[in-house]
């Protein structure tokens, strides 16, 4: 028995594959086309996953006829034959027979159905999936129940693309350029955001409809005022994520937090869990990507995946060749080194196998892997570092056990020490590295016996705009062009 679930047409498209129950394969298909967020599948990704067999049922992340009506509702026309299934997978010569759950479904499944929890109050806050926006799921046994929705066009994940655009960043892309931004701004606009914007925090509602954006809102603010505007933009949805986090706790009496949807990825926000739920658990892969895993589990929640066996390196192999004792004495040489190796990443995160490798410890090198990554140069950089070492270093936000795959920030404790990986409000992105014998963690162990420090700047191996590489072709090129030693 052969399960793929799909997400695409929209924007994030991937695929999961699922033999015999267990998940064996996900990837996105940008790694393929090598266009970031690529919206559709691609012949290259689907051929990989047929290495298990062709599918014998397929599960898509949305309900299309919903997404049909809504899209009219929103004046983007009548759209029925661009959101006909039958007509998309034949393109792609996928022929099995299609199920279909809602968007929020696939990401509450996602995220549950992974989590280390029996019970859980389970929140997806995203820009729109269908017509919901923000929904609240009590969580228990193999079951979901629904128990609050927010319907478009109130949206806080379109509000934060919104307001993406407006400083003059690319919405659906950006947002994770603004939330680190937001660290250099004030307050000063956070009252003139809410009078303008901002119904009421506690029913979630908008003044305005931001589907199409706000590029013309404030035209008196110029670039100088973009950082503040960021900070603002952050203040605000946190005063909502904060809301919806106190009525999931209400609504669920659950003290542990599933978190998913787009919104999930915002790690400034994450280490306020802490003040209202005793434990979180956030997918790797909480966007629309990682929802082509929740649409299978949504239908086939006996699937659950035991929480100490998932792992996020699901995607396109490229095998182990040199060793780590060659990549440490590169480190020590020359500083940094690109690491692509083993089964890709399934999310948004380099955790080791796609990784741009360097030493926190030095003053320069924070400019020097942006210039590489041809990335802003007050763009902030994160440490991976051995997990049990984390706490000497790192104050990890109450409800954060650990922090696996960079989805919260933590205050460095001795930030003068290690200038590369801490941002200007002091704070690092901070990935804990258990003690799983995995050819990253065998890594950092040689790095910490040879250095004395148990950590290394840890950035995905790309450039801006681009995704991260995928094969041995994408690491020949990206050594190539930009002059950096990659390992596989």
């Amino acid at each position: 028995m052969i399960t793929w679930g799909i997400s695409a047409n929209s924007h994030d498209a991937a695929i999961s594959v699922f033999k015999e129950g267990q998940l064996v394969f996900a990837s996105h298909s940008e790694r393929f086309t090598k266009v970031k967020n690529e919206r559709d599948l691609c012949k290259e990704l689907v051929h990989y996953a047929k290495h298990w067999g062709n599918p014998n049922e397929v599960v898509w992340y949305e309900n299309t006829r919903l997404k049909t009506l809504r899209q009219f509702f929103a004046g983007q026309g009548w759209r029925a034959r661009d959101n006909d299934l039958g007509i998309y997978m034949a393109r792609y010569e996928i022929h099995a027979p299609v199920k279909q759950v809602s968007h929020h479904h696939a990401h509450a499944a996602g995220g549950y159905y992974t989590s280390p929890y029996d019970h859980a109050a389970v929140v997806v806050i995203d820009a729109i999936g269908e017509f919901e926006t923000l929904t609240i799921w009590k969580a228990k046994g193999q079951t979901l129940e629904k128990v609050y929705s927010k319907w478009f066009p109130n949206s806080v994940g379109l509000f934060y693309s919104a307001m993406t655009q407006r400083v003059g960043l690319k919405p659906n892309e950006d947002e994770y350029i603004l939330m680190g931004m937001s660290a250099f701004g004030d307050d000063r606009l956070k009252l003139r955001i809410e009078q303008d914007f901002v119904n009421d925090y506690d029913s979630f509602r908008f003044k305005k409809n931001l589907h199409r954006g706000c590029t013309d809102w404030a035209p008196d603010l110029t670039v100088k005022d973009s950082f503040d505007l960021a900070s603002a933009t952050q203040l605000v949805y946190e005063t909502y994520f904060e809301s919806a986090l106190s009525l999931a706790k209400e609504l669920t009496g659950s003290k542990n937090l599933v978190l998913m949807g787009g919104c999930a990825l915002n790690c400034l926000a994450n280490r306020l869990i802490g003040k209202h739920f005793d434990s979180v658990w956030i997918m790797p892969n909480p966007g629309d990507a990682g929802s082509s895993l929740g649409a299978v589990l949504a239908v086939h929640p006996e699937w659950r995946i035991d929480n100490d066996k998932f792992t996020p390196y699901l995607g396109f192999d490229m095998g182990y060749r040199e060793s780590n004792e060659d990549i440490v004495n590169w480190l020590e040489k020359y500083r940094i080194a690109g690491v692509a190796r083993g089964p890709a990443e399934f999310g948004p995160r380099a955790l080791g196998n796609r990784s741009l490798l360097a030493d926190p410890r030095d003053p320069d090198i924070k400019d020097l892997v942006n210039k590489i990554k041809h990335r802003e140069d007050f763009r902030p950089f994160g440490p991976a570092i051995l997990e049990e070492q984390a706490h000497l270093y790192f104050r990890l936000p109450y409800a954060w056990e650990n922090s696996r795959y960079m989805q919260t920030v933590s205050l460095c404790r001795e930030p003068d020490k290690y200038p590369a990986i801490v941002h200007k409000d002091g704070t690092s992105r901070v990935q804990t590295v258990p003690n799983d014998g995995s050819p990253f963690r065998q890594l950092l162990e040689l790095w910490f016996k040879r250095t004395g420090c148990p950590m290394l700047l840890n950035t995905s191996l790309n450039i801006r705009g681009e995704p991260m590489i995928n094969d041995s072709n994408d690491a020949r090129r990206f050594e190539r062009l930009y002059k950096t030693r990659i390992f596989s």
